[in-house]
């Protein structure tokens, strides 16, 4: 570690540092991050890329008084250790120890918890509004990246900090890298920022020409700089957030100290919306994040110099996320009306080889799952048949999507979750836990969930064929095959299926928890038990005349999901 970093209390300290302290500073904590993800795993590109916007941050604000919110969290690392958690650091992502996003009951310098994205402008412009109402002066940052900014909430938070007028400072941390590839008007409108060869061609010129006038050079230079900064509002986004409502200034380098304390301690002074566009490097200061940011975007442990991960991957059992890539693809091969959508993620959903082998019928909507489930209504209306995949905790963003759109009019389209159940080192926020209570309740639904990836398969083709709204949920890791295909009952909707024969009392289990239930069976053979295993498939509707049959034989039931 770092001398200097272990030797300050933070985040006090940081004041009393020079620039060039500050800039010491920086690659220590990129030292130090890059040494317990290497460990741990976790978000490292983004948190690389953010670290001299921490640092800007915590050297020009008093936290906690003044408030930064993280949106999402992937960029928050530096602030945690310019927070207090140094120490303590190297429990990123372990139970009980640093959580991997921010959270308010893990330090008083967290305002707000995150895990999902879009949610900074919102809940800052509303630690804004409060402050005004009891009359106190702390300053108010919402910190968001290029890929949240695409969102609906993103520009409603906006719109509203606009039209109030509030003292509220947003910064884009515009790293130029979603999780996956750029998509949208958006994405392009903000890359226009530093590629736009009018704006650029036009003030390379109008220099040369103006500097090399006798006598009136100068003097012309400073009105042709004020032409150009009235040309750049018309070429760069900048004016649509004038026109929000907030006082646009950028692009600025986010890895300058110097230029971003400078530009922070001006616009501090300001009582008003405030929009700060900072171009970073997802990666910044290490090769590998840098060269291939998606990889170390979110990543297990892995040999810093290398870079190659240490996870061993179980050669003889392929995820469920892989079981539904290769079948999504089959089924399209054969069937044209069929369309694959994902909120920007289609490495993560198992979407990847169906975008690249049909790119007319793959559409990924960027961070904006309410809107890929209408999107996909209204694909299901005109004749196609669209399969959704999102991982479970993020369809908890489209919820009256599910049910004012595909529902409540029994569109055939069908949701494939990824990610349900516990997810570990992620934490709460991103628990796929939900989904069952929320899809069973959905009228015109069906909600299965599979034993392992042949049952998937399976669900996938029916799905497909009863033209209903359908859900399938699945964890994230291996499928192992349970039983032999040919000792599956046939899949029909509501019908479960009996795995193990007993008479002393019966397990009815679902999805992933349908191995554990085999499992204990064989325990509880060893000991005299003789126990029944039954696979109930559907979540809804739940098979009725499996329950009557099972509470009819035995006194003793337990269900596990």
């Amino acid at each position: 570690m770092g001398d200097l970093l272990q030797k300050l209390t933070l985040p006090q300290d940081v004041k009393t540092l020079d620039k060039e302290q500050l800039k010491v500073l920086a690659e220590e904590l990129r030292a130090k991050i890059l040494d317990v993800t290497s460990r741990k795993g976790g978000h490292l590109a983004a948190s690389l890329g953010a670290v001299e916007l921490a640092v800007a941050l915590h050297y020009c604000m008093v936290s906690p008084k003044d408030k930064i919110v993280w949106d999402v969290g992937h960029q928050s690392y530096a602030h945690k250790l310019l927070t207090g958690r140094l120490k303590h650091f190297d429990t990123l992502r372990e139970m009980g120890g640093i959580s991997g996003f921010p959270r308010a009951k893990e330090s008083e310098h967290d305002p707000f918890t995150v895990g999902h994205s879009a949610t900074s402008i919102s809940s800052a412009l509303g630690l804004a509004c409060a402050r005004d109402l009891k009359d106190e002066d702390d300053k108010v940052v919402a910190v968001i990246g290029d890929a949240s900014l695409s969102t609906g909430m993103a520009f409603e938070g906006l719109n509203q900090a606009g039209h109030m007028k509030t003292n509220l400072v947003v910064i884009l941390n515009d790293n130029e890298h979603y999780i996956s590839k750029p998509v949208g008007a958006m994405s392009n409108y903000l890359n226009r920022v530093i590629s736009n060869p009018l704006y650029n061609k036009v003030r390379q010129e109008a220099e040369k020409i103006v500097k090399n006038i006798p006598k009136l050079g100068k003097p012309a230079f400073n009105t042709v700089k004020k032409f150009q900064e009235g040309l750049k509002n018309l070429l760069v986004p900048g004016i649509l957030f004038e026109e929000l409502g907030f006082r646009y200034f950028g692009p600025i380098d986010g890895h300058n100290i110097d230029q971003l304390i400078a530009m922070f301690q001006n616009i501090f002074t300001m009582k008003e919306p405030v929009f700060i566009h900072v171009i970073t490097k997802k990666g910044k200061g290490y090769k590998h994040a840098e060269e291939n940011p998606t990889k170390f975007h979110g990543i297990g442990a892995f040999d810093v110099k290398s870079g190659k991960t240490l996870e061993k991957a179980d050669k003889n059992n392929k995820s469920f996320t892989e079981y539904f890539s290769d079948k999504i693809t089959e089924i399209a091969g054969k069937n044209k009306n069929v369309v694959a959508i994902t909120a920007a993620m289609p490495d993560g959903t198992g979407l990847q080889d169906f975008s690249e082998r049909f790119p007319d019928r793959f559409f990924d909507v960027g961070i904006t799952e309410p809107h890929a489930v209408t999107f996909a209504a209204g694909l299901a209306k005109g004749g196609a048949t669209p399969v959704v995949a999102i991982y479970s905790t993020f369809l908890q963003r489209s919820y009256d999507q599910l049910i004012h759109d595909v529902a409540l009019q029994e569109l055939p389209v069908i949701f494939c979750l990824d990610r349900a159940g516990l997810v570990g080192e992620d934490g709460p926020t991103h628990h796929g836990v939900f989904d069952i209570t929320y899809l069973r309740g959905l009228p015109n639904f069906i909600v299965m969930a599979p034993k392992d990836g042949q049952e998937l398969e399976h669900m996938l083709e029916k799905a497909i064929e009863w033209k209903r709204p359908v859900a399938i949920r699945y964890p994230r890791g291996t499928a192992r095959q349970l039983v032999s295909a040919s000792s599956c009952a046939p899949l029909e909707i509501g019908r479960s299926e009996s795995l193990r024969k007993g008479d002393d009392l019966a397990i009815i289990a679902v999805g992933s928890m349908v191995n554990t239930a085999l499992q204990v069976g064989e325990v509880l053979s060893g000991k005299g038990v003789e126990a029944e295993v039954i696979n109930a498939r559907f979540i809804k509707p739940l098979g009725r005349c499996m329950l009557e049959d099972v509470f009819s034989r035995q006194e003793r039931v337990f269900t596990l999901e």
